[in-house]
């Protein structure tokens, strides 16, 4: 897996061990707003979904990946490729690292880079979007680094403490496609 591993962090398929570290993200009601979640899921759910995390991304039309420290194995968040294209070779791309303490210590920096050449060189996708709140200025910036280009907005998108919300829509076409 020498694509998936940085400096700092390595990224790895979701194991069952991780049922109780994806049951926290998801029931976390402060990411519900960046992760369009809007129910809580059961521990049930989530065993489920681990048990069919073995489906490829041409089957499940996703790839979930656990972000992971190179030096403690610790898990510290999830990236994702969603809404997989492969006619048109496009995805979406997501990133959340949970606890505040590990956000702006380069892991989110690095597992964006790892995932973006992985989408690129190995499935040779044409383009990743990321749909991001305007209000989100470290996912902005995160993205912005990359080289995402806000392509559009979509006016009062998202509800969340009792106001609507714009998101922006951001997209990045793969240089050597």
């Amino acid at each position: 897996m020498v694509t998936l591993k940085g400096d700092l962090v390595y990224l790895r398929a979701l194991e069952p061990e991780d049922l109780d570290f994806i049951y926290q993200i998801e029931n976390d009601e402060n990411i519900w707003n960046v992760s369009n979640t809007q129910t809580p899921y059961s521990k049930y759910l989530i065993k489920q979904y681990l048990e069919n995390a073995h489906q490829d991304i041409f089957e499940a039309k996703q790839l979930r990946l656990a972000i992971c420290k190179n030096n403690s194995n610790e898990v510290i968040g999830l990236i994702d490729l969603f809404d997989f294209d492969p006619q048109n070779n496009r995805a979406g791309i997501g990133i959340v690292i949970q606890n505040e303490n590990n956000r702006k210590n380069g892991f989110g920096n690095e597992s964006l880079h790892l995932l973006i050449n992985y989408a690129f060189k190995q499935l040779q996708l044409h383009q990743l979007y990321a749909n991001i709140g305007v209000n989100n200025e470290a996912s902005l910036k995160l993205f912005g680094t990359f080289g995402f280009q806000k392509i559009g907005i979509k006016k009062d998108w998202i509800f969340y403490n009792n106001t609507y919300q714009d998101e922006a829509l951001f997209q990045l076409i793969n240089p050597n496609s």
